[in-house]
């Protein structure tokens, strides 16, 4: 394998890049889903878009739990950075493994849909706790109940119409392109496609649909973990 500066890596050499690449993607893929899911929890706690205007005055003047919700503010962009590092660090192996990849539509597709993704993420968790973190950082007097179900309405919006949408096809990308560097073994593959026109198709506001992805980048991960690629990997 020739590098950048013209000299030749030999097996150990490309064996011990592509163990180290992977152990980044891994490591940070884990990350990303605890992250993830930390910050999903505890930013769900807002009122639900069918709730009663009284559920809304309580939660944001009880003091309470919209504190959790703020925490989950903070956490979700340490999530994205977790998210990004991943994508990254996979793409990264990906490239090691075969060079010619970056010329391959899907090696694009994904790095969009991955940022496109962090980026709906971000919003939207925004949207949902804007009056949870204005309850905690500002005196003055709270919106009323329609203006917070507004603005959780975009959040959901955001999350549920097109971040699931970016991680479909963040989830097809990658798959394609580590089932043909012979990172994933073809039942991996085959369930991943399935998880992601899942993803493509869901109609639903349900959270659980949120913990699919990290769910699978979890699994991936863990993959990336215990069988890092090899000079032979194909």
């Amino acid at each position: 394998m020739t590098t950048t500066d013209g000299t030749t890596d030999g097996p150990a050499t490309a064996d011990a890049r592509g163990a180290g690449h992977a152990r980044m993607a891994g490591v940070s893929g884990v990350v990303f889903a605890l992250l993830f899911t930390a910050g999903l929890v505890l930013v769900h706690q807002v009122p639900g878009l069918s709730a009663p205007d009284s559920d809304y005055v309580a939660f944001y003047t009880a003091g309470s739990r919209d504190v959790l919700v703020a925490l989950g503010l903070y956490i979700v962009p340490f999530a994205g950075i977790a998210g990004l590092w991943h994508m990254i660090a996979t793409r990264t192996l990906l490239q090691v493994l075969r060079p010619g990849s970056w010329s391959q539509i899907p090696h694009w597709l994904q790095l969009a849909s991955g940022v496109l993704f962090v980026g709906t993420l971000f919003t939207g968790a925004a949207a949902v706790g804007a009056v949870a973190l204005l309850s905690q950082l500002s005196p003055a007097p709270l919106p009323p109940p329609d203006v917070a179900r507004a603005l959780s309405a975009v959040g959901y919006a955001m999350v549920f119409v097109y971040g699931v949408r970016a991680a479909g096809m963040y989830m097809i990308t990658t798959t394609r392109l580590a089932w043909t560097a012979g990172l994933l073994p073809r039942w991996v593959a085959a369930l991943s496609y399935v998880i992601a026109a899942f993803l493509l198709v869901s109609v639903t506001y349900h959270p659980g649909i949120l913990l699919v992805f990290p769910a699978w980048v979890l699994a991936v991960s863990i993959l990336l973990l215990v069988r890092p690629p090899t000079e032979g990997t194909p």
